[in-house]
């Protein structure tokens, strides 16, 4: 869907930091102090490999390839292990200020990456039905006048902000040199040309372009910098409360390991960054990680997994009852796996939703329930996930 332009406020120039501060984006006083940052992994995040069960025999069992050991996690309660990259948050869950939730994923229980991503950002209970975000519904109830809320990092404002109420967004201007991918699609585009397709292999470096890691490579371009400018901007008085960030390449079916490996030290760059850069309004702050869906619970024949359906919610800030290990999980037995197949959904992640615009925004459940997630009311607000 195509933004407003009247909806598009572009803060700063260039992506440069030093220009933020000079920037005027706040026209009333703000509903609220509290701070919300919704970080969206497009492509189906693994949370089996983010979060590994490491003492379960079952994820032992189904995935002999790619099942982290004990002597690899950073283990949290004896069961439940960070994966090593994520080593950087590891002061966070210590000082409880990080939870996490598996077997958590939206109501939708199909596989495809274009109707999952939907339904979760519009927030309807059904792909594709509402043309505006959940997110964007949720500012309009925080009734802030003119003050523009949310905030969205990233070369476009995503469905989950879109709709009437006004927002807006920061983007690293600064021209990216070509990347792996783009020099993919001209190789392609003149592959009959003998000497143009020799030159440019000459010049790559490389036989054969790899597609997985160009994808992943631009996805994570630029995000440590957006998740510095994001807490620059909603630490300050009159700055944005709401903001939403994005990072590609999460659809992992062959090379999970080396890839996952790189994506999530990337995630927790970011995470931290955030973290540093909102300083004082980090404990007012909640921040949370998720992904359309989860993936297979068995590894498939190519070092990876495919799309399933529970997944892992990831939650941090100040404002977070941190420090453990949240929600129901059904386990990884033959007859717990959902169609035979995927990890469980147990945890919504629209009680997760709730939770944080009741409990944290202040939102009254009413509205919440009414307007910003219609038929959804099997779904009530998760408890205990924030201090």
């Amino acid at each position: 869907m195509q933004m407003n332009r009247r909806a598009f406020l572009q803060t700063g120039a260039a992506g440069l930091l030093g220009t933020l501060a000079a920037s005027r984006l706040a026209f009333a006083s703000a509903p609220t102090d509290n701070r919300f940052v919704f970080v969206f992994l497009r492509g189906g995040l693994d949370g089996l490999h983010a979060l590994p069960p490491y003492a379960d025999a079952d994820y032992r069992r189904l995935r002999p390839g790619l099942a982290l050991q004990a002597d690899q996690v950073l283990s949290l309660d004896g069961y439940f292990g960070m994966h090593p990259s994520f080593a950087p948050l590891r002061p966070m869950w210590e000082a409880g200020s990080l939870a996490f939730v598996p077997a958590a994923a939206t109501g939708y229980r199909e596989r495809s990456h274009f109707d999952g991503q939907n339904m979760l950002e519009n927030g309807s209970g059904h792909p594709f039905g509402a043309r505006d975000g959940w997110l964007n519904r949720a500012i309009l109830g925080l009734n802030a006048g003119d003050r523009r809320l949310g905030l969205a990092l990233g070369p476009s404002v995503p469905l989950i902000l879109q709709g009437p109420a006004h927002v807006q967004a920061w983007v690293d201007e600064q021209l990216p040199d070509l990347d792996d991918d783009f020099l993919a699609r001209l190789a392609r585009v003149y592959q009959s040309d003998p000497l143009f397709a020799a030159a440019l292999g000459d010049a790559r470096g490389v036989p054969e372009p790899d597609m997985g890691a160009a994808a992943d490579r631009a996805g994570q371009r630029g995000f440590t910098l957006a998740a510095r400018a994001a807490g620059d901007l909603l630490s300050r008085p009159d700055g944005p409360r709401i903001a939403v960030m994005e990072l590609q390449g999460w659809d992992t079916h062959t090379g999970q390991v080396w890839r996952l490996e790189r994506m999530l030290s990337v995630l927790a760059e970011g995470l931290t960054t955030l973290a540093s850069s909102l300083g004082s309004a980090w404990r007012n702050s909640v921040v949370m990680v998720g992904s359309e869906f989860g993936r297979t619970a068995a590894q498939n024949g190519s070092g990876g997994t495919d799309h399933g359906t529970g997944g892992l919610a990831i939650l941090a800030g100040g404002a977070v009852r941190g420090g453990r290990i949240a929600g129901r999980w059904p386990g990884l037995t033959d007859a717990a796996l959902f169609e035979g197949r995927d990890l469980l959904a147990a945890n919504a992640y629209e009680g997760i939703f709730k939770a944080i615009l009741i409990q944290h925004l202040g939102l009254n459940p009413a509205f919440v329930e009414a307007e910003v997630f219609p038929d959804s009311r099997d779904s009530t607000p998760m408890d205990g996930l924030l201090g």
